[in-house]
């Protein structure tokens, strides 16, 4: 289902992103200065317009102060006590005439004053200058300046505009974040369905993208269900066949008994050959082989078992003790360490069939000794059962717990079985949502570690 409007098109929110962004950290740097301009720039106030005129008139009166030393104390003739007052004579030529050395302020003015073409004054950061009176005397034109001290208070985004460094630091970590909430609304349904994925991909085939990102209007939106939409059939059609290879192993039952009561009422009656015999083993080898099958489907589909709270100790108690004389009839040494107070949910059946499998490889494998220890860590339930027989090549270790797989280093099938214990074990180990995998032990050895959530 394609999403109606365009805005909430993918495409659309990052172009509009980044646009926005880039957009108000452009505006902002150059509005500021205009901003700042037109908050200290103002037309001249009357009583300044008058203080201009005043001197102005006195040069005009006595026109031999340009000519004496008089001109340089003309800067502070008008002063107050209370506001100390400098003046400025500019020339023609755009020279100041009456000092020596011209404040970096003022020549900023002058180039204001140029460009307003009209008298005006100009807030710095602690001085006022106001002008120009442009007057005559003796034939010559010039314009008076002035400048007083002022400190009146300034709006504080002015800071900004007055530290550059400081400006552009702030405009990197606005752009930054901007970007940073973008890659955010991007990013999380992203992994959502990265979370999704290695949840079907490590077997649990009933997790879904969330509501929230399914939700959402744009491709990510669309992507979440059609993954949903995925999963839903994935997981039926494994359903599906899991059922099936447990109809079909359930049906392979009944040609299996009757073939078995065929051998039994045909020695009953006398007959005995090798051919039956041999008849009898690969029967029996069927119907174990049925069995592994029926109850890996049971397990995978987590039929007919009901979670209980119960201790770990109990529910493997009858387990532990067919191992621990299983071990001592090969000469082998079992060590058993759990707590009798480990007690959480679980499928008593699977995880007696999922323990009592990796023992029986344990002991078979074994040189002399197994251990089992079961420990609770944070929120899970961790169980290790490690012995001190060969292990397996690095590259099988993943390998062992798929169906019908055996390592390259197997035996024969009255020792090895068919591959199906391990698949068993994990298929009741992730009926607790929980995982499993196989480690070598140095410097030999393989170590198989349960981990189940509480």
């Amino acid at each position: 289902m394609s999403s109606t409007n365009p805005l909430n098109r993918l495409f659309f929110k990052l172009l509009i992103g980044f646009w926005l962004c880039s957009s108000l950290t452009i505006a902002l740097v150059l509005i500021l200065p205009i901003i700042m301009q037109s908050q200290d720039r103002a037309p001249i106030e009357k009583h300044l317009q008058q203080v201009l005129q005043t001197v102005a008139k006195d040069i005009q009166q006595s026109p031999d102060i340009l000519t004496t030393d008089k001109l340089y104390k003309l800067q502070r003739q008008h002063s107050r006590h209370d506001k100390p007052l400098r003046v400025y004579l500019v020339n023609d030529d755009g020279q100041v005439i009456n000092s020596r050395k011209v404040p970096r302020s003022l020549r900023q003015f002058l180039l204001m004053a140029e460009d307003a073409k009209q008298p005006i004054s100009n807030q710095f950061r602690n001085e006022l200058i106001f002008g120009p009176l442009t007057f005559s005397v003796n034939q010559q034109t010039f314009q008076v300046y002035g400048r007083v001290p002022a400190n009146h208070p300034r709006p504080w985004f002015f800071y900004f505009s007055e530290n550059k460094l400081l400006t552009a630091s702030i405009a990197i970590l606005f752009s930054g974040l901007l970007c940073g909430l973008l890659a955010w609304h991007l990013g999380k349904p992203l992994n959502s369905l990265k979370r999704s994925a290695n949840a079907i991909a490590k077997g649990d085939l009933s997790h879904r993208v969330d509501k929230t990102t399914v939700s959402r209007s744009d491709e990510m939106g669309q992507l979440a269900m059609t993954f949903n939409s995925m999963a839903d059939s994935i997981e039926a059609m494994v359903t599906n066949q899991q059922r099936l290879m447990g109809d079909i192993s359930h049906e392979l039952r009944t040609p299996l008994t009757r073939l078995k009561l065929s051998l039994a009422l045909a020695r009953k009656k006398g007959q005995d050959s090798t051919e039956l015999t041999r008849i009898e083993y690969e029967a029996n080898q069927l119907d174990d082989l049925i069995g592994e099958l029926l109850t890996l489907s049971r397990v995978t589909l987590n039929a007919s078992e009901i979670k209980i709270h119960a201790e770990l100790s109990e529910t493997l108690s009858q387990v532990l003790d067919d191992a621990e004389f299983e071990a001592e009839q090969q000469n082998k040494k079992l060590h058993i360490h759990i707590d009798d107070s480990l007690a959480f949910e679980h499928y008593p059946k699977h995880l007696c069939r999922a323990i009592e499998n990796v023992l029986r490889n344990a002991i078979r494998y074994a040189t002399c000794q197994i251990s089992i220890e079961a420990t609770q860590q944070s929120h899970s339930i961790v169980i290790s059962i490690i012995d001190d027989g060969p292990g397996i090549d690095e590259h099988e270790l993943e390998a062992i717990f798929r169906p019908f797989y055996r390592p390259d280093n197997a035996r024969d099938r009255i020792s090895g079985g068919w591959g199906l214990g391990l698949a068993i074990t994990q298929a009741a180990i992730q009926a607790h949502n929980g995982d499993i995998k196989a480690l070598n032990n140095k410097p030999n050895g393989l170590h198989i570690k349960l981990n189940i959530p509480i």
